[in-house]
């Protein structure tokens, strides 16, 4: 188990009052371009003989609405990050109230993989980036929700009573691009002030897209934990919706959208992986360890079952 970095701020860090300026270094301008079915990667798009005029055009026209947006202040960004103690248990994560590890704030649940694999290849879980209880090593776990979508609506209204569609996208596109620019910036500051696990970290913006630094944050929903309705423990533990004014609709999606939410694992081995899909054992004791309805957790987890529920009901029928 490598060395485990205790946090310089340990607990809940608010940030409000975020501008463009301090997001336009972090902003991963690509998926900006695919949004209007422009292929290519930036900045070398604009040397493409078949997009580059237009992908040209569209970025000058999205650096003036940016400029707007922050000389007038149309959207407000506000973000949350809290660091906590916390050990692995099974394939749990426990978080804890506080450095005695007395009192379980959140339990995280988390899934692991159960596809073939080459033989010596280990099948993952996000629970082994945590030390685990039996260790008796004291490790950490963090969290984040960030959004640039507060006056989101507002503005993609007005664009809409002028019938200015063209507008009405780039300001969607560019909130959604400042809300992923923002969770780049926090988790640099975690790295390096908050956490400062790395406190010397010095990446260009190519290297921070590339994920050149130690750490990962994956999000509720993605490939690596795909359940959705993690996010409301992950939401409760920061005190997401008065410090963000982030909410979580029915289905556990984000308002306003132009939002992004997730963990910080700090082990220097810990990476993105998909999950793949996972048989109904496995679906068994997660819905047991989160104290779901089997039915209710394949419900959540459609889309990784590796078998039909409908169809074994009527196999047993």
């Amino acid at each position: 188990m490598p060395t485990i970095n205790e946090p310089r701020k340990s607990g809940i860090t608010v940030l409000e009052n975020v501008s463009v300026e301090e997001l336009k270094p972090y902003i991963d301008w690509t998926p900006f371009f695919q949004t209007w079915e422009l292929r290519g990667r930036y900045p070398d798009i604009f040397r493409d003989a078949r997009f580059g005029n237009e992908a040209g055009k569209l970025f000058d026209d999205a650096q003036a609405l940016l400029d707007r947006i922050g000389r007038e202040k149309l959207l407000i960004m506000k973000g949350v990050a809290g660091i906590f103690p916390a050990n692995s248990n099974g394939d749990d994560i426990e978080v804890y109230s506080d450095e005695n590890r007395n009192t379980v704030l959140l339990c995280i649940h988390t899934l692991r993989q159960q596809q073939e694999k080459p033989s010596g290849e280990r099948h993952l879980a996000l629970a082994d980036f945590i030390a685990p209880i039996e260790s008796g090593k004291k490790d950490y776990i963090g969290g984040f929700a960030v959004t640039a979508g507060l006056g989101l609506d507002r503005l993609l209204r007005q664009f809409a009573r002028e019938h200015d569609d063209y507008q009405r996208i780039m300001a969607q596109a560019l909130a959604d691009r400042l809300a992923e620019a923002f969770a780049e910036m926090l988790h640099e500051k975690v790295r390096r002030e908050l956490w400062g696990y790395a406190p010397d970290e010095k990446l260009s913006n190519e290297e921070l897209i590339a994920g050149k630094y130690r750490g990962i944050r994956p999000a509720p929903g993605y490939p690596a934990c795909p359940d959705h309705t993690e996010k409301a423990g992950l939401f409760t533990l920061l005190n997401a919706e008065t410090n963000t004014g982030i909410t979580l609709t029915e289905t556990f999606a984000m308002d306003p959208a132009a939002s992004v939410c997730g963990y910080y694992f700090a082990h220097p081995q810990a990476r993105y992986f998909v999950l793949g899909k996972i048989g109904r054992d496995q679906v068994e004791d997660y819905a047991r360890r989160k104290g779901m309805s089997v039915q209710e957790t394949e419900k959540w987890l459609a889309p990784v079952l590796n078998y039909d529920p409908e169809q074994e009901k009527t196999d047993l029928q």
